[in-house]
């Protein structure tokens, strides 16, 4: 019934069926999976893509940064390796968003995530009954 959601996600792919494209555009979801019919438009993975994007790019980014400026080379070469290595950073990113942004939604289809509904919020904002004013 469902695709592996990691996999699908990986391909950019429906998580139900794992044939129809996700994307119309670069991060827009599409209203509809072309091959299951699955509606696409209670999608939304908030922030969960972004956060974990630029925390493995932090990770895997830094000890570059720490070691580039103990390098002994000519400053034109250390700036080259400045600029090239934050165009590798914002590029890495600029690949990775969209598939982690659809494994993360593939998960959301596979666990049938939803916001949560409370039937009541219980005594929780009430002030307490010997409470003054």
């Amino acid at each position: 019934m469902f695709e592996h959601p990691i996999r699908s996600g990986l391909s950019l792919k429906c998580g139900r069926c794992g044939e129809g494209k996700l994307f119309g555009a670069y991060l827009k979801f599409k209203p509809s999976c072309d091959h299951c019919g699955l509606d696409y438009g209670d999608a939304d993975t908030a922030d969960g893509p972004a956060f974990f994007v630029s925390s493995l790019i932090m990770i895997v980014f830094a000890p570059f940064y720490f070691l580039l400026p103990i390098l002994e080379a000519p400053l034109l070469m250390k700036i080259a390796l400045w600029i090239g290595l934050l165009g590798t950073m914002i590029l890495t990113g600029y690949l990775l968003l969209p598939r982690f942004k659809a494994i993360l939604f593939n998960l959301q289809i596979q666990n049938q995530a939803e916001e949560a509904k409370f039937e009541s919020t219980g005594s929780h904002g009430k002030a307490p009954k010997n409470w003054k004013h």
